[in-house]
């Protein structure tokens, strides 16, 4: 580690949890991050600035004037801009060491094969429901963390999906791939813009525990927050021995 870097880190060197030795885990590791958007903004900032070595951003979208309520990462300055290349634009203002890779595209199950194999932690902050289906299912394959956040109105979940702990659920395990429900938007039913930060820092905070080695990730706890009166909740999730995704591996 540089000086530089000594000086630069030095808030988390000084932590017992993290340390050099965490900081340089950090510096050595690759995060993938699905979705540049109200989630994927702090997630890719604070992943960023913490020293992660390399990053993957994956987006298809363009920054939009109605993005700015909540998306941070982005500007009016980069109006029509890919989000990936503009997400990777705000960390390289801030931490230029981190070598950051924007891919403007769908996160496909091919695609998602691909990059998971590849990854130390995978952080989804996409937006709907197949692709997280599809981002899980390649987690699984490849035995990479998971940490999967969401947020509409005013509420927000979090959950961290860690397959290697043959305790630990996957996605499919609390979420279903074959259940039904009305897929929502936040451009139809809105969102309270500090709802995707606060989940998103959470989101953020999870991947830096397990790419560092600090503290214990929530795998196996689902945590949901009611904005309107700040409230948390919280659900233990078991692994689904019946699971079509997960169930038996690692058992």
């Amino acid at each position: 580690m540089t000086d530089d870097q000594l000086l630069r880190y030095s808030r988390h060197i000084l932590l017992d949890e993290i340390g050099i030795e965490g900081q340089d885990r950090l510096l050595s590791a690759h995060a993938l991050i699905i979705g540049a958007g109200g989630l994927g903004s702090p997630v890719a900032l604070y992943l960023g600035t913490a020293g992660v070595g390399r990053i993957t951003l994956v987006d298809h979208d363009k920054v939009d004037l109605t993005n700015l309520q909540r998306q941070i990462a982005h500007s009016l300055a980069r109006l029509g801009r890919p989000k990936a290349e503009s997400a990777r634009d705000a960390i390289g203002a801030i931490n230029p060491e981190v070598q950051v890779r924007a891919l403007v595209a769908r996160a496909d199950a091919e695609l998602l094969d691909d990059l998971v194999a590849h990854a130390d932690v995978v952080v989804d902050c996409c937006d709907n429901f197949v692709t997280r289906q599809a981002v899980n299912a390649a987690c699984v394959r490849h035995a990479r963390p998971l940490v999967s956040g969401a947020a509409i109105r005013f509420d927000g979940q979090i959950g961290v999906y860690d397959t290697r702990d043959a305790a630990s659920p996957c996605y499919a395990c609390v979420f279903p791939p074959d259940a039904q429900f009305e897929e929502t938007q936040c451009a139809i039913m809105g969102v309270f813009a500090p709802m995707v930060g606060i989940i998103g820092a959470m989101q953020a905070a999870e991947a830096l525990k397990l790419l560092s080695g600090a503290g214990t990730s929530m795998a196996g706890r689902l945590q949901m927050l009611d904005g309107r009166t700040m409230e948390w909740s919280e659900v233990r999730v078991p692994r689904d021995l019946a699971c079509p995704v997960c169930g038996g591996r690692g058992v």
